[in-house]
């Protein structure tokens, strides 16, 4: 089986108490337990929203520039909002920044191809009534789906320090 599956879906057998004979839950060795803590207002811990003192545009912006001062490759830019309007629709202004560093990002997905799915790393800066947030997936919500040992979930985690720097004042 490829490293960072799990090995079984199936459930803890139910009954009894926990390590005992009869019928209580097993639990196989390598179980990991992630708590995080909904940061977002949305009730999913898996994501973190932020909230900039900028307009959308000026912190995309600021946003660029900090991930280009850090070596960071900025892939794209998606105008949610723009192509919504050229489709005739309406959405609040909303941009999705793709970024990221091959040289962080290839041992993940090495480890756990389907990790893929989520690299490179994504901020969505959006408007909400006219403040300006920033929203992302927790580091740890992404290594708990992609069974991240901690060197290659530490890859991920400069994401939050990042977003700390975009939203403070100044």
């Amino acid at each position: 089986m490829p490293r960072g599956y799990p090995r079984s879906t199936a459930a803890p057998k139910t009954g009894g108490y926990a390590g005992y004979e009869h019928g209580g839950p097993t639990w196989t060795a390598g179980t990991i337990v992630v708590v995080t803590v909904d940061h977002s207002g949305t009730g999913d811990p898996a994501f973190v929203t932020r909230t900039s003192p900028r307009p959308v545009a000026d912190t995309v912006a600021r946003l660029v520039d900090l991930l280009g001062a850090r070596g960071l490759t900025v892939f794209d830019i998606v105008d949610h909002s723009g192509a919504a309007r050229a489709a005739g629709l309406e959405l609040r202004d909303t941009k999705l920044v793709i970024f990221g560093s091959p040289a962080a990002g290839t041992p993940v997905m090495v480890a756990t191809p389907l990790a893929a799915l989520d690299l490179p790393l994504k901020i969505l800066v959006w408007d909400d009534e006219g403040v300006t947030r920033v929203s992302y997936t927790a580091p740890e919500a992404l290594a708990a789906r992609h069974h991240l040992e901690p060197a290659l979930a530490d890859r991920l985690a400069g994401i939050g320090p990042l977003v700390e720097a975009l939203v403070t004042p100044g």
